[in-house]
């Protein structure tokens, strides 16, 4: 594909499906737990190479509404890697200038588990490039919510029917105050986004890959970022009309 044809900026916002934990310690005769614990130390090299590539958004699908359906102990695992990781990174983040945020829902997190999350949060509150964990999240549970929480106005009287729209609900999903969702990257080989972000990813660029999560890094980064300048984002227009806006 030309150049005329290729993005001329960065992905603002990269999210991620961190996949391959465990098949990577099972390809080492190690533990569940020890494939996470790779996964998680990923996770700072990963965003420093995208902010390299000056994405401001970097969101990464930690734990997902369904995963509690995992086994208990591989769960419990997940649960103190999540709070060590909160505990360890959160300073580090803000002398990085780097905010966090966490989506999901949080009320089936252990009171320590969601303080830290609150502590975590607080620290590193601010920033010129935004690292959002999604953890207890699903793309469905947050159309839901977004919509109970129209549903709620439309009940008040301070929201007609009417008024309802793709505009009004995108006000109430998790990610609506920051950039679009330009890149979606999926580890591990599979080929499906998995209930994450599905309202988000509706104009995505979606990039499938077989590394697993522990092994993905700098390298991997920059060939997703690489095929994603290939790509020509029409957004429902023909080729014709976005070369002649290039023009």
């Amino acid at each position: 594909m030309s150049e005329q044809t290729a993005p001329k900026t960065s992905p603002r916002h990269i999210g991620i499906i961190m996949d391959g934990n465990n098949r990577w310690a099972k390809q080492r005769g190690l533990g569940g737990g020890s494939g996470h614990k790779a996964g998680v130390e990923k996770i700072r090299a990963v965003l420093k190479a995208c902010r390299e590539h000056k994405v401001e958004v970097l969101t990464l699908f930690a734990f997902s509404s369904e995963n509690w359906r995992r086994p208990p102990k591989e769960v419990e695992a997940l649960m103190s890697l999540f709070y060590s990781y909160l505990r360890r990174e959160a300073r580090k983040l803000r002398d990085e200038n780097v905010a966090l945020r966490v989506i999901g829902r949080r009320d089936r997190f252990s009171p320590k588990l969601q303080d830290a999350i609150a502590e975590a949060e607080s620290i590193a509150c601010e920033g010129e490039a935004t690292l959002v964990i999604a953890a207890d999240y699903g793309g469905r549970w947050d159309i839901a919510q977004a919509s109970q929480k129209l549903a709620e106005q439309v009940r008040a009287g301070d929201l007609s029917p009417e008024e309802v729209d793709e505009d009004s609900l995108h006000k109430h999903t998790c990610l609506a105050d920051l950039p679009e969702l330009d890149l979606l990257i999926r580890t591990g080989g599979e080929v499906r986004i998995s209930n994450f972000l599905l309202w988000q990813c509706s104009y995505s660029e979606l990039y499938f890959c077989d590394c697993l999560w522990p092994d993905f890094g700098p390298e991997q980064i920059e060939a997703a970022v690489s095929d994603f300048y290939q790509r020509q984002r029409r957004f429902g227009k023909t080729s014709e009309q976005i070369l002649a806006e290039q023009a």
